[in-house]
Formats: structure tokens, sequence, C-alpha cells
């Protein structure tokens, strides 16, 4: 699939709109070089499970049919798409991400795909620190593989809260920062004799070798509750899945 999206970028460029991006450059660049073959190697690392996984953070959302909903941090859209699906074609789906080839991916995947309840999908080049929307505006947001990326979590936290309807929830899935020395050692482990070498095979070690040092300077479960809580949320739970190498924290507004 990868190489068959990769081969109509004129499509996928048409096909999301572009805002200005305040971030970390060297992350957008990052997650830029790693776009052709970050599907590929999401299936390879997790043995496919991050689709179990991803459907399980949608299901937390509480996206229903006719919803106007938000993908923070799409990437080439894995979320969005399982959003899509939940809303149909009266709903609405949003997929803003920082990477334009992460969209430019994901444009295509859509293009090629042609569910019907794709065309409620629209691609945004943005920011997930100033998002480009009103106040009270998504009625259920995701975020997966995100937060652990955006350089001030507090503040792009307080913008989900400000953009989403009062009652609603976010659901935000990522890797786990273990509070369990067995499984904290067990990831790590993973990492380095798993993910890296697999990464050096496509040519992109170095990319790959940030995520040890992006776990280790993540947030616990009990300290993701408490960011969303400080934010304003009125209730958070952060829960454990993957063995406890992934987590998924949901906080309702």
């Amino acid at each position: 699939m990868a190489s068959l999206q990769l081969s109509v970028p004129h499509i996928a460029a048409s096909r999301f709109k572009r805002r200005p991006v305040r971030c970390a450059t060297e992350r957008q660049d990052l997650f830029n070089r790693i776009a052709p073959v970050y599907d590929n190697l999401n299936d390879l690392l997790s043995f496919g499970q991050h689709r179990i996984w991803k459907r399980m953070s949608v299901s937390w959302s509480g996206a229903k049919t006719g919803d106007s909903v938000l993908d923070l941090c799409c990437g080439s859209g894995d979320l969005t798409f399982l959003l899509s699906e939940k809303v149909g074609s009266y709903g609405k789906v949003t997929g803003l991400d920082f990477s334009k080839e992460q969209l430019s991916i994901a444009s295509s995947r859509q293009y090629f795909l042609s569910k019907a309840c794709y065309n409620n999908i629209e691609w945004v080049e943005g920011d997930a620190l100033d998002l480009p929307f009103s106040n009270d505006y998504f009625d259920a947001i995701t975020m997966g593989y995100g937060l652990r990326n955006v350089v001030d979590k507090r503040r792009a936290m307080q913008e989900m809260f400000r953009v989403l309807k009062p009652g609603s929830r976010v659901s935000i899935l990522d890797f786990n920062k273990s509070t369990q020395p067995f499984t904290a050692l067990f990831q790590e482990w993973m990492i380095d004799n798993v993910v890296v070498p697999t990464a050096t095979v496509y040519g992109l070690a170095k990319e790959y070798k940030y995520l040890k040092t992006s776990i280790n300077e993540f947030l616990t479960g009990k300290e993701l509750e408490k960011l969303a809580l400080d934010a304003g949320f009125s209730y958070a739970r952060h829960y454990e899945i993957g063995g406890g190498l992934m987590g998924n924290l949901v906080a309702t507004r």
C-alpha cells in the first residue's frame, strides 16, 4: 500500500488544507522522513496489534453516528478512517497533523480506498498547540501516538479541552510509561532489540532510537490523569493495554 500511496502526490497535495504550524522543527522533520514506511513498520513492530489498540481507542472516544470529530496528530489516518466509519456519511471527521508527508499519504489512502463514508474526512496541516477551531466544536477527539511528541503537553491538553463540547470525551493512545520495573525493562529491550534493528533495515535507525528517550520523558498514567484534570476535564482514567506496553487516557469534559 505504501508504494501506491506515494505514487500520486499530486492527488494528495490537493486534498488537505494548510495552516501555519508552530512546533519543534526536528520532530516535524522526523515524521516527514518516516512517513513512507510508517504504516508498514507499525504492522511489523506490533505484529498487527496496533489495529486492535486503535479500535479500542476510537470506541473509548464515544464517537457516534452524525458526530463531528477530530483525530489529532492523525499521521497516515488509521484512527481517522475508523472514526469516519463510526460517525458515518452524516458525520464529519477532521484529521490534523503537522507532517505534510503523513497527510499526503493519508489523503492518498482516502482516495484509493474509496469508501463512501470517507468523503466525510477533511485533512488539515496544523498545530496541536494552537488548534484552528472554535470553542466547543467537536463531539469527540482521538489522538494516537501524538501527545508524547508535542513540545507542550499541558497546552495541547488545554486546546483539546477548549475545542471539545461539554460532556464529550477525548481518547489518547500512546506508549505507556510503566511504573512496573519488569514492564519498563521489557519495553526498553523491545526497542533496542526489535524496533531499532527493524527500522535499520529501512535506513531509519536514528529516527526510531528517539523512542526510548521520548517514553522516558513521557508521563505515567497517573500523571496523564492529573494533566487532564488540571486542564479542566471533569473525569480522567488511564488504561494500560497491550500487556502494559501501551496506554490509553480517556477524559471527559
